[in-house]
C-alpha cells in the first residue's frame, strides 16, 4: 500500500485527466497529497432544529420526512424548478431545487433525510431552497461533522470529500484506516498519541469533536516535533563546525548615524548593540540572529547598521529580498547611504542583463562590492563573495531553510563563516519565538518612532458599501491610493455555497480578487485606474503591478494577502479588507501597515457580515488596539499558535492564504507545543545525527521538511 500512497490521483476511480487537472491547482498530485488535503473547517449537522420553529436567514440542519412526492417544472428553456412539501414535528415547510430535475427521482415520500441548508420564510411559509441532503438511517446515522475543504473552481466540497473517501478505501481494512506511519511507536506510546491512518482519518471524517481533538493533537504534535527537530539538529551542526567568523572590531557608528537623518529609539539601539555584541565576539559561533519588529517599527536601519559594521571591518554583504521590487526598495534606500561612506553597492536581480550581472559577480569575488542587495539571483553559482562577512534576509518567513543555507555559502573563503540577521515583519508573542526560533538569538524592536500617525480603524458591513464606494473614490479624487484585499483570487460559487460555519453562522460569499477587480473596473469607477495582484502570477507580473502602483499609474489595487509585507507606498492612504473574519489579528494588522505611510491621513476598513458574537469580538481588537504584539498575543489567545508556526521550509503560517490549521485554539496547545519541542531536544541530545534505527523516521521526516539541508 505505500506505493499506492504515491500513486498519481488518476489512479483513483473517477478521477480522469480534467479532474486531476483542477487537483493540480491546489498542489494535489499523489494519493497521498489527498490523504493529507485536510478541510479547513466544519459543518455541525448534528444541531437538528425544528423548521417552523427556526429564525430564517440562518443555516441549519434540519430533520424532515417527505410529504408529497416532487414535482418538477420547466420555467423557461434553460430553467427548471423542483418543489415538494416536508415535514417535522413543529409544522410543514417547503423544498426548492432550481435546474436540478433528476432531485425528483432521489426523495421517497415517508422517507427520512437531513437537509442542511439556509432557511427562508415564503408567505410565512418556510423554504429551503437547493439544500444539502442525505438520506436518514436511524440506526445507522450519517456523521455530524461534515468536511469542507479548500477548493478551486470546477472542483466542489462534495466531489472533493468523494475523491478524499476513496482514497481511503486500499488503506481501510475492518473499518480501521493503516497509513504509512510516520512517528516511531515508543512516541506514539509514550505521548499517548493516535496512529497515523487514524489521525489522518479522524481529521478527514471525525465521528465527534472529541475525535477531532485527538487527530489535531497528534498531527500538530509531529509537525511541531519534526520541525523543532531539525531546528535542533541544525544548530548543533552549526555549534560544531570548525569555521569561525571573520574577527571584526566594533567601528564608530557616527558616519552612519548622521547621515540616518533621525535618531534610533531605545529598541533600535537596544538590537543594534545586540548585534554589534554578536558580530565581535571573540571565538564565538557565528551570529544567527532574528530581528522581529512591528510595522514601522524601524528594521532597516537597524539591518543598515548591522551592514555598516561589516563593511567597515573590510567584510561584504549580502541583502536577500524575496521579490524585486522590494530589492528594488532596498537599493534605493542604502546604495546612497553606503556610497557616500565610500563603500561600493550593486543591485542583483533575475532581470539584470547578462552583461551587468558578469560584472557584478567579477566584482563580488575580487572583493570590491561591499553590499550586494537581491532576490533569489544571489543563489546563482557565479554569484560568490571574496569576504562574506554578513547576510541579511529580509522578510524572513519567506525563505526556507535551504535558501538561507545557500546563501551563508556563497562565499570563496571556506575558513570563515558569515553571520546572519533574519528580518521580519510579523510581530511574533516572546512566548511563540522562544519556542519556534530556538535556534536564533531574538531581538525585538516593540517601540515605534516618533511622529507615526496612526491608521484610523473602522469595522462595517455591506450595508456600508455604497458609501465606502463613495470613499474610495473621495481618497482617490484627493490624490490618495487604495488597496482592497480579498481572500481568495477566483470566485468559486460552488464553494461559497457550501462554507457554513460550524455554529450555525453561513459565512459569506468571498470576495475574489481577480472578479471582484473587474466589476470595480467596468461597473464602478470605470474612470479610474483599478490593477489586481495574486501569489498565483508570476514574480515579473507581480512586480510590475506594484512598481506601477508604487509610481501611482493606479489608484485602485486589489489583491491578496501577497501585499501584506514589502514595498513602501507613501501615497497609499486607505486599506480596505474583505471578508475580514476570515482572516488573522496578526494577518489584519500587517496589511493595515501597508497604509499611512506617508504625511496623508489614512484610514482601514475591515469588511464582515459575520452576525458571530466571538468573531466580531475578535475583529473589534482592531478598532482598539495598533501595538502588534498586544495584537499577537491575542491571536495567541483566541486562536492558538497555528497562525505563528511554521509551514514547508521554514515560512510561518500567518502568510499562507486559508490554510488549514491543524492546533485547535486555547492555552492547551501552548503545553503540547512546549512537549513537543522538550522531545525534539532530548532526540537530539541523545542522537545529533538521528543515526538510531528507533529515529529512522524521524530522520526521513526531518529531511523532507528542511528539503535535504539540513544533514540529519
Amino acid at each position: 500500500m505505500t506505493n499506492f500512497f504515491h500513486a498519481p490521483i488518476t489512479e483513483l476511480p473517477k478521477v480522469g485527466k480534467v479532474r486531476a487537472s483542477l487537483c493540480a491547482k491546489l498542489g494535489l498530485k499523489t494519493v497521498g497529497d489527498l490523504l493529507y488535503h485536510f478541510p479547513r473547517s466544519y459543518q455541525d449537522r448534528g444541531d437538528i432544529r425544528k423548521v417552523c420553529l427556526c429564525e430564517p436567514e440562518v443555516t441549519h440542519a434540519f430533520l424532515l420526512t417527505v410529504a408529497t412526492p416532487p414535482k418538477t417544472a420547466k420555467l423557461s428553456r434553460s430553467m427548471s424548478i423542483t418543489k415538494f412539501t416536508v415535514f417535522d414535528d413543529s409544522g410543514k415547510a417547503s423544498v426548492t431545487f432550481f435546474n436540478q430535475p433528476f432531485v425528483k427521482d432521489v426523495f421517497c415520500v415517508g422517507a427520512t433525510y437531513r437537509f442542511f441548508g439556509k432557511l427562508k420564510k415564503k408567505g410565512g411559509v418556510p423554504e429551503l431552497v437547493s439544500p444539502q441532503y442525505e438520506l436518514y438511517n436511524e440506526s445507522a446515522p450519517p456523521a455530524d461533522l461534515y468536511p469542507v475543504y479548500p477548493l478551486t473552481a470546477g472542483l466542489n466540497n462534495k466531489t472533493m470529500t468523494a475523491m478524499v473517501k476513496s482514497a481511503f478505501a486500499p488503506f481501510t481494512r475492518d473499518g480501521i484506516c493503516y497509513l504509512p506511519e510516520t512517528l516511531p511507536s515508543y512516541l506514539i506510546e509514550e505521548y499517548g498519541l493516535l496512529s497515523a491512518g487514524a489521525a489522518v482519518s479522524g481529521l478527514h471524517f471525525p465521528s465527534d469533536l472529541g475525535g477531532l481533538e485527538k487527530a489535531r493533537r497528534r498531527l500538530f504534535f509531529e509537525q511541531m516535533l519534526v520541525f523543532s527537530l531539525g531546528i535542533s539538529v541544525n544548530r548543533r551542526q552549526m555549534n560544531a563546525c570548525d569555521r569561525k567568523p571573520f574577527p571584526m572590531e566594533k567601528k564608530d557608528d557616527q558616519p552612519l548615524l548622521s547621515r540616518l537623518g533621525f535618531a534610533f529609539t531605545g529598541a533600535q539601539r537596544r538590537a543594534a548593540d545586540e548585534i554589534a555584541s554578536d558580530m565581535t565576539a571573540k571565538n564565538k559561533r557565528p551570529m544567527t540572529r532574528l530581528l522581529s519588529g512591528d510595522v514601522g517599527s524601524g528594521k532597516t536601519a537597524v539591518a543598515a547598521y548591522a551592514a555598516y559594521q561589516a563593511v567597515a571591518n573590510g567584510l561584504q554583504v549580502s541583502l536577500m529580498a524575496p521579490t524585486e521590487i522590494l530589492a528594488r526598495q532596498h537599493y534605493k534606500d542604502l546604495a546612497p547611504l553606503f556610497e557616500s561612506m565610500g563603500y561600493a553597492t550593486a543591485l542583483l536581480l533575475g532581470s539584470t542583463r547578462a552583461a551587468e550581472k558578469k560584472n557584478i559577480y567579477a566584482g563580488m569575488q575580487r572583493g570590491q562590492i561591499s553590499l550586494v542587495i537581491g532576490t533569489h539571483a544571489l543563489l546563482n553559482e557565479n554569484a560568490l563573495f571574496h569576504s562574506l562577512g554578513l547576510v541579511i534576509t529580509d522578510e524572513q518567513h519567506r525563505f526556507g531553510f535551504a535558501q538561507r543555507a545557500a546563501l551563508l555559502s556563497q562565499t570563496l573563503d571556506k575558513a570563515h563563516y558569515p553571520h546572519m540577521l533574519a528580518m521580519s515583519a510579523t510581530p511574533i508573542p516572546r512566548t511563540m519565538a522562544l519556542i519556534v526560533y530556538g535556534d536564533m538569538d531574538l531581538s525585538h524592536l516593540n517601540e515605534l518612532p516618533p511622529g507615526r500617525q496612526r491608521v484610523d480603524t473602522f469595522l462595517v458591513d455591506e450595508s456600508y458599501r455604497q458609501r465606502l464606494n463613495g470613499f474610495i473614490r473621495k481618497q482617490a479624487e484627493a490624490g490618495g491610493q487604495v488597496y482592497i484585499v480579498c481572500p481568495a483570487v477566483e470566485s468559486d460559487s460552488e464553494e461559497e455555497s457550501e462554507d457554513a460555519g460550524g455554529d450555525g453562522e453561513t459565512l459569506m460569499p468571498l470576495k475574489a480578487a481577480v472578479n471582484y477587480a473587474q466589476t470595480l473596473k467596468n461597473e464602478i469607477f470605470p474612470d479610474l485606474n483599478v490593477g489586481f495582484i495574486h501569489g498565483k502570477m508570476n514574480a515579473a507580473d507581480k512586480d510590475r503591478v506594484m512598481e506601477a502602483f508604487a509610481a501611482n499609474e493606479i489608484h485602485i489595487l486589489v489583491s491578496t494577502t501577497v501585499i501584506e509585507v514589502g514595498v513602501n507606498v507613501p501615497n497609499a492612504t486607505l486599506m480596505i479588507v474583505e471578508n475580514a473574519d476570515r482572516f488573522g489579528l496578526s494577518q489584519l494588522h500587517q496589511l493595515r501597515g501597508r497604509v499611512g505611510r506617508g504625511s496623508k491621513k489614512a484610514y482601514c476598513v475591515l469588511v464582515s457580515d459575520s452576525k458571530n458574537e466571538k468573531t466580531r469580538e475578535r475583529l473589534t481588537v482592531m478598532k482598539t488596539t495598533y501595538d502588534g504584539y498586544r495584537i499577537a498575543e491575542q491571536d495567541l489567545a483566541q486562536r492558538g499558535p497555528g497562525d505563528f508556526l511554521p509551514s514547508k521550509g521554514g515560512g510561518l503560517r500567518q502568510h499562507g492564504e486559508m490554510e488549514f490549521n491543524l492546533s485547535p485554539a486555547g492555552g492547551g496547545d501552548m503545553e503540547l507545543l512546549r512537549q513537543a519541542v522538550d522531545c525534539a531536544k532530548a532526540i537530539a541530545e541523545s542522537d545529533p545525527d538521528l543515526s538510531e534505527e528507533k529515529n529512522a523516521l524521524l530522520k526521513k521526516a526531518v529531511g523532507e521538511l528542511f528539503e535535504g539541508d539540513i544533514n540529519a
